[in-house]
């Protein structure tokens, strides 16, 4: 089995690319080292399967993003991953907070972040969620439909309240991603459809309700996006109706925010920008779309989130069994099964996602085997590393790591045939700390009211 194209076979088995990895990940006598802490030694104290946070690099990265973005509003997108620790590391690196639930609010509130630098997504929020939002003070809430229009408008009469509006607008833009992370084409749930004129008429809504206070434009065009050609179609579209919100109903509307969608290494295929190039290119982009139409530039937002904690973090397992097995023709696929899978990283049968893995409790001196990492539930999709090259003496009890787990994989977690949900455990300068626990089986059955 020679694997898809793009993977080369490695010199080393062993060896890290860097790339795929946070900052401070290096081997040592074989071992991974994270944070300064060997995961040979946290497994054994903390058991696996387990998510591994180098907070050094999530806050470089999110300081990386903040100094870029300078002359932005930098929001971290919370759905990415969220828990206290991570909102008090956002608020303390100076960026705003993007949530899109109650729950992502309820823990942004609980770990002291300011609501006035709080975003709220989503696209059927209730009127309690609503109320609750306005009531805290969130400074923005990004308005996704016309019945969302109204309900806000109920909800600041009710509290005799203001609030920050920006309307989520459809650019119609195909962005080279997968269909289901891909959200500025016209046929999908979000925003008002520049083409159709739901967007303008949005706007005519927000401005003549009550307690709406609008603030601008609101654009999202997917996820894991490579290149700025996506958002150049974006933002050319937003800001011609942006100019004709300023000709046609006489207001100049404050800001525009971008959205986020930037992409990560998962493998060697992967070919990101750095933060100061989106700058640059973004900018760019928009200073010269600004000055073609003869209007001001608008203040700018973007949301990173994957691009901030995806490289940050790493998940760990322990092998279970290792089995050959024969295909047509006389191949044969090496599967090497783990203590976790789907319910704790369902991106790879979700979206076809691809991800890389390291042998990471000892060094091998053999050569490298083309493998399978699957997980342990009873799944046939249950795939954690579709293709990767591994030591061929891999065997149960080894541990294995998977970089850039840190977006979507914890906070898409679930209870699939009953697994308990892995803890996040943050390192820094050789210090491990739990940031969420294990799930434990008295969790599990807290909810089962049979059980009681």
């Amino acid at each position: 089995m020679r694997g898809p194209s793009w993977l080369r076979e490695p010199a080393d088995p062993n060896a890290l690319v860097p790339q795929l990895w946070s900052s401070t990940a290096h081997k040592r006598d074989g071992d991974l080292v994270v944070g300064g802490v060997a995961l040979a030694d946290l497994a054994a104290e903390y058991n696996t399967p387990a998510y591994v946070l180098d907070e050094e690099d999530f806050r470089a990265r999110a300081r990386a993003f903040r100094d870029a973005f300078s002359a932005y509003d930098v929001f971290y997108a919370g759905k990415a991953f969220l828990c206290t620790t991570v909102a008090q590391w956002v608020a303390q690196e100076g960026l705003h907070l993007d949530v899109c639930s109650a729950g992502e609010l309820t823990v942004a509130l609980r770990a002291g972040f300011d609501p006035a630098r709080i975003g709220y997504h989503g696209n059927n929020k209730t009127y309690p969620e609503l109320r609750r939002a306005v009531a805290a003070g969130v400074g923005r809430i990004i308005v996704d439909s016309f019945v969302e229009i109204e309900r806000l408008a109920q909800v600041t009469a009710d509290l005799d309240a203001s609030v920050g509006v920006m309307v989520r607008v459809t650019a119609g833009v195909e962005a080279h991603t997968h269909e289901y992370i891909a959200t500025a084409h016209e046929d999908q749930k979000f925003g008002f459809s520049i083409t159709s004129g739901d967007a303008l008429e949005a706007v005519r809504r927000v401005l003549a309700a009550g307690g709406l206070d609008l603030l601008g434009l609101h654009s999202h065009i997917g996820s894991q996006i490579f290149d700025s050609s996506g958002f150049e179609v974006a933002a050319r579209r937003v800001l011609a109706l942006h100019a004709q919100v300023s000709s046609e109903l006489g207001v100049t509307l404050p800001e525009m925010d971008l959205g986020g969608g930037f992409g990560i290494a998962y493998t060697t295929q992967d070919d990101p920008s750095d933060p100061a190039q989106l700058a640059t290119e973004m900018s760019r982009i928009v200073e010269q779309e600004c000055r073609a139409l003869g209007i001001a530039e608008p203040r700018l937002s973007i949301e990173p989130g994957r691009a901030i904690v995806g490289p940050a973090m790493c998940t760990l397992y322990t092998v279970g069994t290792v089995k050959p097995v024969a295909l047509d023709g006389g191949a044969v696929r090496t599967y090497v099964s783990v203590d976790g899978g789907m319910s704790d990283n369902i991106r790879t049968a979700l979206y076809d996602a691809d991800y890389s893995c390291t042998l990471a409790s000892r060094a091998s001196q053999e050569p490298p085997t083309l493998t399978r990492v699957v997980g342990k539930h009873c799944e046939a999709g249950d795939i954690v590393v579709k293709d990767e090259f591994l030591p061929a003496d891999v065997a149960a009890g080894d541990l294995l790591a998977v970089p850039g787990t840190g977006a979507y994989c914890r906070s898409m977690a679930s209870n699939y045939n009953h697994a308990l949900r892995p803890p996040v455990i943050a390192v820094r300068d050789g210090v491990a700390r739990v940031i969420v626990r294990r799930e434990t089986e008295d969790d599990l059955l807290a909810t089962d009211v049979g059980a009681s």
